[in-house]
Parts: C-alpha cells; sequence; structure tokens
C-alpha cells in the first residue's frame, strides 16, 4: 500500500521563492506582476496543500500552480514591450517626447535580489543575466502564453520535454511542436542573432558613471558610451540612439532637471542599475527614475531609465530604495 505524503507546509514552500519569482517574471514581463503571481502561488498552494500527494515533486507542483497563475493573468491583455519596439529612434528633442502610456505598456524591471539565488555560483549567475536581460524578456512576450512557458522551461530553466509535457498535461509531441513554433517567431522577430553578451559590471566604469552623472559632466558621461548607445525613459515611448544624440539630450530644458541627481546603487535584470533621485522642492531628494545600464565591450550600450511616475508607490521600494533622500 503506498503511503501519502505529508501536505507540505508554507515553510516548505518558501525556498522556492526566488525561482518561481524569475520563472513568473519571464512570463509576464514586469517585475510588479511576478511578485503578484508567485503571491497568488503561494496562497493557492497553501489552500490545496491536502491535495498534494507526492506523484510528483513539489517543485513541479508549484511550477504547475505557477504556469496556471500566469496563463490567467495574461489572458485579454496587451503584449507589454520596450520603446525600442514602438517605433523608431527620435532625434533628441523635448517637443518630441509625447505623452506617458500606462504602464501595463511596457516591460518593466525586476530586482536581482527577488530572483538570484542567495549563493548562486558564476557560472549560473552568467547564465541567469542572459537570460533575464530585458531584450530576451521582450521577445518572449511575442510568444502565446504556453508556447513561452514550455519555451522558458526547456530553453531556459532546462526542463526535459518529459517534465515539460506533465506539467503542461500535454504530450511530448505537442511540446515539441510547441518549442518549434516558439523558436520560430523569436527568429522572425529578430532573435537569430545572439546579442552581445553582457559584460561582468566593471566597478571603475560604475564609478566614473555615477561622477560624471552626478557633476553632470555630460562629456564625461558620454565618453562611457558606446557609439551606438541608446537611451529609453518609459512610460515614453520615445528613445534615443547614439551617443552624441543622448548627450544632446541630457541638456535639453526638461531632462537638464536632472542636474544635481543622486545615484543610489541597486541591482536588476542582472545589470547595474541606480535609483535617481532628483531634488526636492520641499527639500531633501525624490525618486526621480530606475537606471538600468547593459555594459558589453567596456562601454555602456543601454541606459534603460524606468521614471518613477511608471508606479510611483512600488517601484523604488520593490528595489529595497529610500523612499526620499535627505539632503
Amino acid at each position: 500500500m503506498a503511503i501519502r505524503e505529508a501536505a507540505p507546509a508554507p515553510a516548505d514552500l518558501e525556498p522556492f521563492r526566488r525561482e518561481l519569482t524569475g520563472y513568473c517574471y519571464r512570463m509576464l514581463g514586469s517585475g510588479f506582476e511576478a511578485e503578484d503571481a508567485v503571491q497568488e502561488t503561494m496562497v493557492r498552494a497553501w489552500r490545496n496543500a491536502h491535495r498534494f500527494e507526492g506523484r510528483s515533486s513539489l517543485r513541479s507542483w508549484l511550477y504547475r500552480i505557477a504556469t496556471n497563475v500566469c496563463i490567467d493573468m495574461l489572458r485579454n491583455v496587451q503584449r507589454r514591450a520596450r520603446p525600442m519596439d514602438m517605433g523608431p529612434d527620435s532625434p533628441p528633442r523635448e517637443s518630441l517626447l509625447g505623452p506617458m502610456l500606462p504602464e501595463a505598456t511596457w516591460v518593466t524591471p525586476v530586482a536581482d535580489g527577488r530572483v538570484v539565488a542567495e549563493h548562486a555560483d558564476p557560472a549560473d549567475l552568467a547564465e541567469y543575466r542572459e537570460s533575464i536581460r530585458l531584450a530576451f524578456i521582450t521577445a518572449l512576450q511575442r510568444l502565446p502564453a504556453r508556447q513561452r512557458a514550455a519555451l522558458i522551461l526547456a530553453d531556459v530553466l532546462r526542463w526535459s520535454v518529459a517534465e515539460v509535457a506533465q506539467l503542461l498535461q500535454t504530450s511530448g509531441p505537442a511540446v515539441n511542436s510547441a518549442l518549434q513554433r516558439a523558436r520560430a517567431t523569436l527568429r522572425a522577430g529578430g532573435g537569430e542573432r545572439r546579442p552581445d553578451p553582457l559584460d561582468v559590471p566593471d566597478a571603475a566604469l560604475l564609478e566614473r558613471y555615477v561622477d560624471a552623472f552626478e557633476r553632470y559632466d555630460i562629456e564625461g558621461l558620454v565618453a562611457l558610451l558606446h557609439d551606438d548607445a541608446v537611451q529609453s525613459m518609459p512610460p515614453f515611448a520615445l528613445w534615443i540612439r547614439g551617443a552624441a544624440s543622448i548627450g544632446r539630450w541630457m541638456l535639453e530644458p526638461g531632462p537638464s532637471a536632472c542636474r544635481g541627481s543622486l545615484l543610489v546603487p541597486a541591482g536588476a535584470n542582472g545589470c547595474p542599475a541606480f535609483g535617481q533621485y532628483r531634488r526636492d522642492p520641499s527639500g531633501g531628494f525624490a525618486p526621480w527614475a530606475l537606471q538600468v545600464l547593459e555594459i558589453s565591450g567596456g562601454r555602456i550600450t543601454a541606459m534603460n531609465f524606468f521614471l518613477s511616475s511608471l508606479d510611483p508607490e512600488r517601484l523604488f521600494a520593490e528595489f529595497g530604495l529610500p523612499a526620499h533622500l535627505d539632503g
């Protein structure tokens, strides 16, 4: 007679929270929604713990619940994107900035501390950084939900086709077909050429960046950029290409209000990140943007500025950044 395993307790589920957050983030393209999805996964698991019979591993059971939660959340919602997917680059003129678009429009970052294993070895960390970069997360959003889940499980998390089929409650041939279609979609969307790998963050480069930005030494900042670097600023669709154009943008009347900002280190999507605080008329410094930098070949290739107006109550809090700085 088979012995039924004891129902898992809440403490048994918590060790899976970080990896589930990474999975849900890849599925949903939003750090905020990933946190909500994992919380809902935990609630469903706690409520249904008595139904867990040990026929699969606890990890597989949780991933099945998380997949269903994400698919539910993806019903009847628009695909999240980046400004670079919305249209061509723009001249660096504030008059072209356009309206702010809703948070649900954008792929948004996730805090490394929410998804990276505490004691990840260097090889695992390098693989994580590539699988969580903003361009890849955006590409995943082009896929239907079940294809997306199959691709993440098989190609990112290295589950076998049999394991993916069991989780999705389908057959091995159906999973192989879904993977074939998903990979073709990514190739058609420009994913055929693998982007340059990201550098391990260079402390000296980041120190020069912070120094140049806080002094608002635009010439010094531009010298740290790749000639073809890009800058984006969700919730605005406008984006800029080229180090020289980014330098001109920094001196526009509106953006030049960033002069005198302070930067506080963070980590997002396996990249160096900074909370940017602008002077608050009532005193001190108020949150303005979460900057996520991508670095390759010893130069900054992308400056992704997620403005605090995306979600002023959550954005900085999600990254453990203070709500206000004295000064």
